[in-house]
């Protein structure tokens, strides 16, 4: 398994994770830091002046996915992660990842009172273009770069995601011995659905749902970035609209009496690492006040669902998704069916 210790610039995550490794049976440190490093090496000036912090390449966060998997294949025991990590899409990304090779992350985040954060950071300098030298700096990019303040404040999903240690008052060691005893406990588990990566060319079927505004319901994955509509893969042999009925009644604990009609078939380029498809959302008409009341959410795959404007979808969903849901929208006011290839129409 992997333990992924999170917390606020400062908050002594590497220097735990040095004493934790000592205490859980086989522990070895992964370090993603490095893996930033390596990305500074490699990619070109241009590329890393567009980004403040490595961890917003996508290469950052598919070589942390990647790697650890593979140090976990070679080594085995536990991989204990010292790496800040505020974003929910990019811990969604990562963690999702690391479930679709079966591997449980147990989430532990360091708590550390700010005040003790201004004077580590006090202490310790912040001086932009720092050469790399620590974790924290190893994960950022282009030099010279504006490093987050340590003290910038844990975000609310952070603290509902993970096991607290609160590690204000205690030493490096005291700190391993609180979370070595909690994930001993079982604490901090990440139940994330295992959902495999594609190995090749899929279909998939979505289902737009509305409310009596016309608003258009969205979920929200805990094992990918960004916010979908409820559906999923279609599986072999498995007709596309039965699919989307299949997955909004698993998804959403929703079953559906009414025939699905198709609003969009979108062919989806393959773009390494993913291998594209075709993308197919169907209109699932409205629901009532009362049933979307009712919903129910699996917590493993899902975390929230909320109505959405158009104009709200927009900054809730993936440009992908959005143009897909935008030709959808269209196609539902003029009750036709588009052909889109990535996005565009074709044939119209």
């Amino acid at each position: 398994m992997i333990v992924w210790l999170n917390g606020a610039f400062g908050a002594g995550k590497t220097a735990a994770a040095r004493e934790l490794v000592e205490l859980l049976p086989d522990g070895n440190l992964f370090d993603p830091g490095l893996i930033g490093a390596g990305l500074r090496a490699l990619l070109p000036r241009k590329r890393l002046d567009e980004v403040p912090d490595c961890q917003d390449l996508p290469a950052w966060r598919r070589l942390v996915v990647d790697t650890a998997a593979a140090v976990h294949g070679e080594v085995g025991g536990t991989l204990v992660v010292p790496m800040t990590l505020l974003r929910q899409e990019y811990r969604d990304e990562v963690f999702g990842g690391l479930a679709a090779r079966r591997i449980p992350v147990r989430h532990v985040l360091l708590d550390v009172e700010e005040t003790i954060l201004r004077e580590r950071a006090a202490r310790r300098g912040e001086a932009p273009g720092d050469g790399g030298a620590g974790t924290a700096a190893r994960g950022r990019c282009a030099e010279p770069v504006r490093r987050p303040p340590a003290h910038r404040r844990v975000p609310d999903w952070l603290r509902a995601d993970a096991h607290t240690v609160d590690a204000t008052l205690l030493t490096p060691r005291q700190t391993a011995e609180k979370v070595a005893e909690a994930i001993r406990a079982g604490r901090g588990a990440c139940d994330i659905v295992q959902t495999p990566e594609p190995t090749a060319e899929t279909v998939a079927a979505g289902v737009l749902l509305f409310d009596e505004a016309d608003r258009v319901l969205l979920v929200d994955p805990t094992y990918k970035p960004g916010w979908e509509f409820p559906g999923g893969v279609v599986e072999p042999g498995e007709p596309p609209a039965r699919a989307g009925l299949r997955e909004v009644a698993e998804e959403l604990g929703l079953r559906l009496d009414t025939a699905l009609r198709l609003l969009v078939v979108d062919w989806e380029p393959p773009r390494p690492p993913g291998y594209g498809g075709l993308r197919l959302l169907f209109d699932g008409g409205r629901l009532t006040t009362t049933a979307a009341r009712d919903l129910l959410l699996p917590g493993a795959e899902l975390r929230g669902w909320r109505f959405a404007t158009e104009r709200e979808a927009a900054a809730m969903l993936p440009p992908v998704r959005m143009e897909r849901l935008r030709w959808a929208l269209r196609a539902r006011e003029r009750g036709v069916t588009l052909n889109l290839e990535a996005g565009t129409p074709v044939g119209a």
